[in-house]
């Protein structure tokens, strides 16, 4: 069920900066306490393939999302020793050496449950071990949200595993919610900072067709 238009959950989470400092972070509260926007995007695990690629193009991208007045902040299931581990492995050896937007380390899951973003198959009941048997990873898919000044989340994406994101299209879709804030207009398809927008009106969209 999407989440778009509702408040993101407030829960804190553990989580780890460049530093090696053990945090607890709450998105939440992390947009509203700051009257920033939040992206959080997660990821499968660490020490992987198609992972570190997005961690290092979010990072290249942070000065472009800090001139938005947004907070990026990396997720998966891993723990905060493993987080460190990677974070201390070079570019050269698949590592993610100089990242520094903070991490979560969701091991309880309890955030990625409450967003339906875990790669489980299936559940099944074993009286025999008196347990609920997992078929799936059990890891995170390639979820991304936006997250605005309220709380409110305005945008959520998910991808299979195999499949990176595109970075760009996050600043994009920042751009063009901050133009809704600001300007009142709305955006219409493949709207990019700068072009034209229209008013949600049948005397606006059909100026902008016309144009």
């Amino acid at each position: 069920m999407s989440l778009v238009g509702k408040k993101f959950p407030s829960i804190a989470v553990d989580a780890i900066s460049e530093m090696g400092d053990n945090l607890k972070i709450n998105i939440f509260e992390e947009a509203v306490n700051n009257n920033k926007k939040v992206l959080l995007f997660w990821y499968p695990k660490d020490f992987t393939f198609v992972c570190p690629t997005e961690l290092h193009a979010f990072q290249a991208a942070l000065p472009e999302f800090e001139k938005r007045n947004t907070i990026v902040i990396g997720a998966s299931c891993d723990t905060n020793e493993v987080h460190f581990a990677w974070l201390n492995t070079p570019k050269s050896n698949g590592g993610i050496e100089g990242v520094t937007y903070p991490i979560l380390a969701d091991t309880n899951r309890n955030l990625a449950n409450i967003l339906g973003i875990l790669d489980i198959e299936s559940t099944s009941y074993s009286e025999e071990t008196d347990s609920v048997i997992i078929e799936g990873s059990n890891v995170t898919y390639r979820a991304t949200y936006l997250i605005d000044e309220t709380g409110k989340i305005f945008h959520e994406s998910v991808n299979d595993m195999p499949l990176g994101r595109n970075v760009a299209e996050y600043l994009r879709l920042v751009d063009a919610y901050t133009h809704v804030q600001t300007k009142g207009e709305v955006c219409p398809a493949n709207w990019e900072e700068g072009k034209e927008a229209m008013f949600a009106t049948r005397e606006g969209v059909a100026s902008y067709l016309n144009n």
